[in-house]
């Protein structure tokens, strides 16, 4: 179930994991906390991808899918804005 709380780019921006802020992520107009993933720990995910931003054009690159977004570790936090 997703949040009723919306996420702006500005806030996802944000969340970048610098300063103590949490990691961020948008796929599908949905946005995730990724803080507490062990593949997120270096603010940067495989050496490909970094928190903040929104990611939904690149999982056709990755060598997973979607159901990454289901793993224990990964958090709904609310929808992107404008989408």
């Amino acid at each position: 179930m997703i949040p009723e709380r919306v996420i702006t780019q500005t806030e996802l921006k944000r969340n970048n994991g610098e300063h103590g802020t949490r990691k961020f992520i948008a796929f599908k107009s949905t946005v995730y906390d990724v803080t507490e993933c062990p593949k997120w720990r270096l603010d940067m995910h495989e050496f490909l991808h970094f928190p903040g931003q929104d990611l939904s054009f690149e999982l056709e690159e990755a060598p997973h899918k979607e159901a990454v977004f289901t793993r224990p570790c990964v958090k709904i936090v609310g929808k992107l804005a404008g989408n």
